[in-house]
This record gives structure tokens, C-alpha cells and sequence, in this order.
């Protein structure tokens, strides 16, 4: 019985969360939000995940997969968007956040869940409402 303590896979609270993993994880929580988790989400996901970072479809979409199985697994969102806060400079947090609405009008719907998880995100991200509102404009 101890043994099992002592065998478990690392967990949440001891991975180390990186940017792009924070965002793809952000990215896949905002996607989840509506209780519709399509398929032109995850493509969506995998586009900006690879361009924001130079990575290969495959890449990308194994970030996407790693990033699902933590979101499932984080009881908060906090420690997403510190991670990003720790690695991002502010200036560059605009971009985090248009990638976030890239990914929320994917589907070619917004609703009250997904609004309201943006107007949390980019106040936990230090971006202001009327920079979150340009960064969906641009999206």
C-alpha cells in the first residue's frame, strides 16, 4: 500500500511548467469552455502553437496532447498563467492573449464562457480589457 505513494508519476503540483506549455495549456482550457471541444480548436491550437514557436505540425500537436492531460488534471488556472508571466516579458503578453482568441473564435462561435475565462485570463496576464479587445480584433 505505501509503495504506491512512493511509485506515482509526477503530478501536477511538481511538473515544470513552461510558457508554451502553460499556453497550450491555457489555449486548451479556453477551447474546453464552452463544453465543445472541436476539432477546429485543436487544429487551431497546433497552427499557433507551431508558429509561435517554430515547431512542426507533430511537435505541436504532441505540445497540444501534453498540455490536454495537464489542463484535465489542474484543479486551478493560476499556475498557467503565472508560468507565462515568469517567462513572457509584458510586452509580449499582448500576442499571448490574441493567441487565445484565435483559438475562441475557432469554432465561428463565442459565448458567455469563453468571454468570461478571456476577461479572467488577460487580468491574470496583466493585459488590460481594451489590449484584450484589440488582440481579438486582430484575431
Amino acid at each position: 500500500m505505501f509503495a504506491n505513494l512512493f511509485l506515482r508519476k509526477p503530478s501536477v503540483e511538481t511538473e515544470e511548467i513552461t510558457a508554451p506549455l502553460a499556453l497550450a495549456a491555457l489555449m486548451v482550457r479556453i477551447a474546453k469552455s464552452d463544453d465543445d471541444y472541436a476539432t477546429a480548436e485543436c487544429e487551431r491550437i497546433d497552427a499557433v502553437l507551431s508558429m509561435l514557436y517554430s515547431l512542426s505540425t507533430a511537435q505541436a500537436s504532441a505540445l497540444r496532447l501534453r498540455a490536454e492531460a495537464l489542463e484535465a488534471d489542474a484543479p486551478d488556472t493560476v499556475r498557467f498563467t503565472r508560468a507565462i508571466k515568469e517567462e513572457v516579458p509584458y510586452e509580449e503578453r499582448f500576442d499571448v492573449v490574441r493567441a487565445l482568441w484565435q483559438v475562441v473564435l475557432a469554432d465561428g462561435a463565442r459565448d458567455d464562457e469563453e468571454d468570461a475565462l478571456m476577461r479572467l485570463l488577460a487580468s491574470l496576464l496583466g493585459v488590460s480589457d481594451r489590449d484584450s479587445a484589440i488582440a481579438r480584433q486582430q484575431a
